[in-house]
């Protein structure tokens, strides 16, 4: 199983920013996904999940800002970030798994956010 991230980047404050994450590996079975994030020399950060039965959840951090989709097809986990904060500044990983997702994860990708 590989998961392979794209986006990111450095947006002001307020701005709108798109991550992406596609995984293989899995053939037909049904997996979780997740986001998370970690700012230097803080805890991984628990953000967004989509269980492998299609439900969704959010961290109240970014309940109403931050929306997590999943194109089976494509098998591409995309998270896309507005009203983005300085605080939201962090590297933002994806991550899987066929039941808690976090037994695969991403390189990381950068969100740096100006304020």
């Amino acid at each position: 199983v590989t998961l392979v991230q794209s986006g990111g980047g450095s947006v002001e404050s307020g701005g709108s920013l798109r991550l992406s994450c596609t995984t293989s590996g899995f053939g037909s079975r049904k997996y979780s996904v997740a986001w998370f994030r970690q700012a230097p020399g803080e805890e991984r950060e628990w953000l967004a999940t989509i269980d492998r039965y299609g439900g969704i959840k959010y961290a109240d951090s970014v309940k109403g800002r931050f929306t997590i989709s999943q194109d089976n097809a494509k098998n591409t986990l995309v998270l896309q970030m507005g009203s983005l904060k300085p605080e939201d500044t962090a590297m933002y990983y994806c991550a899987a798994g066929l039941v808690v997702p976090q037994d695969y994860w991403g390189q990381g990708t950068q969100v740096t956010v100006a304020s």
